[in-house]
């Protein structure tokens, strides 16, 4: 797959706009009521990195990553700032924020995932690109050990226990995670006349399956 695993700087995306979009076909009934369906299981993220750069030696940031990863060719890790923990942003990442699974005595590696829960409804959102450290997992009432108990594949998102986790036993874990991007356009459009007024780029970024 055309991918990078190195993150675009963390100082240019924050402050950038963007979050969750979805699908929904909607189709309107002669009596006025009206049908609705989706073609998307997942949501997938858009940005706008352009609010980020402050600086013209950010600019030179932003043309080295883009030219490194050939326009769109080559997609990139991405620091969402109001979404990139297992827990609120405000908290801690803790061994208990996330319920990944069920031992059944033979599985050893399950998918991190984080839930969002409202009311009585709730979607899991599969966990693909978690950053390399900061990954914590639980079994029942027993915290385990990276390196010891479980290893963490950082490029896919699995956590593989070195012992197959008993039957019953739940499995939580918690975690700090990048989104899979690539850039929505193959070219810059920046100048120094338009900086200098205060005027921002748009740099389109746009989320990708991996």
């Amino acid at each position: 797959m055309n991918f990078h695993e190195i993150r675009f700087p963390a100082s240019l995306s924050f402050g950038s706009v963007g979050g969750p979009e979805r699908r929904t076909e909607i189709v309107t009934l002669a009596n006025g009521f009206e049908e609705r369906n989706s073609p998307w299981a997942d949501s997938r993220r858009r940005y706008d990195a352009g609010v980020g750069m402050r600086s013209l030696d950010d600019i030179e940031t932003l043309i080295g990553f883009f030219e490194a990863r050939h326009g769109q060719l080559f997609g990139f890790r991405w620091k969402d700032w109001t979404d990139f923990k297992s827990c609120a942003p405000s908290q801690t990442v803790a061994h208990r924020d996330q319920r990944i699974g069920s031992g059944d005595g033979v599985t050893k590696s399950f998918q991190l995932s984080k839930t969002y829960r409202s009311g009585i409804s709730d979607y899991t959102r599969l966990i693909a690109k978690p950053v390399l450290g900061t990954v914590l997992a639980a079994l029942a009432d027993d915290n385990m050990v990276e390196g010891v108990h479980f290893e963490v594949d950082d490029t896919s998102g699995f956590i593989t226990f070195a012992d197959a986790p008993d039957a019953g036993v739940e499995i939580t874990a918690g975690f700090e995670f990048d989104v899979p991007v690539r850039f929505d356009a193959d070219r810059l459009e920046m100048s120094l006349h338009s900086f200098s007024a205060g005027e921002i780029p748009t740099v389109p970024v746009i989320e990708v399956r991996v």
